[in-house]
């Protein structure tokens, strides 16, 4: 089973082209080939099902042509309208694709947030509805905290450990507890 903490979203289907079951779909990075990818996830019916790319053609500089193994016309295309596109994590993070710098925010779900030495909590989830990001932590409490996630409080990430070193002003340390 396919858990959210091992996807990043890439982009996002648009409208079916043509009568063939091919689909637009803008991807939100500039990838050579979609096929380097086993699979693109989309989230169904609150389950996330593989579907499988048998061709890729650029359309525009904003999107690209995409042929599904099983869709085959343009009711079955349909279907993936405005889905957003997901990839598995791993297979994203070996791409290697963004700079150390530019990480994306979706990809730091699952990390641990650790201030001063301490584990703070795991990053649950990313609450992006505000004119801040913030990363919603599970504390070991079982508390939900928002923490910033603005560039002068992380110290470092450390990719291969799944941590977040932050420097977080004591105020928004003592608010939440």
């Amino acid at each position: 089973m396919i858990r959210r903490e091992e996807l990043i979203q890439i982009g996002q289907f648009n409208k079916p082209h043509g009568i063939e079951g091919e689909i637009t779909a803008s991807v939100n990075y500039d990838f050579d080939d979609l096929n380097a990818f086993s699979c693109l996830i989309v989230e169904i019916d609150g389950i996330f099902v593989p579907f499988f790319v048998t061709n890729v053609r650029t359309k525009s500089s904003q999107s690209i042509l995409l042929q599904i193994d099983g869709i085959n016309d343009e009711r079955e295309a349909s279907m993936l309208v405005n889905k957003e596109i997901y990839v598995l994590d791993s297979e994203f993070a070996a791409l290697d694709v963004y700079d150390e710098d530019e990480i994306p925010v979706d990809m730091l779900i699952g990390y641990e947030i650790i201030h001063e030495g301490k584990a703070i909590g795991q990053i649950c989830g990313i609450e992006d509805s505000t004119a801040n990001v913030l990363f919603v932590v599970n504390n070991d409490q079982g508390q939900e905290l928002l923490i910033p996630a603005v560039d002068d409080f992380i110290d470092s990430i450390d990719t291969e450990g799944k941590q977040i070193h932050m420097s977080l002003p004591l105020e928004l340390i003592n608010m939440q507890n």
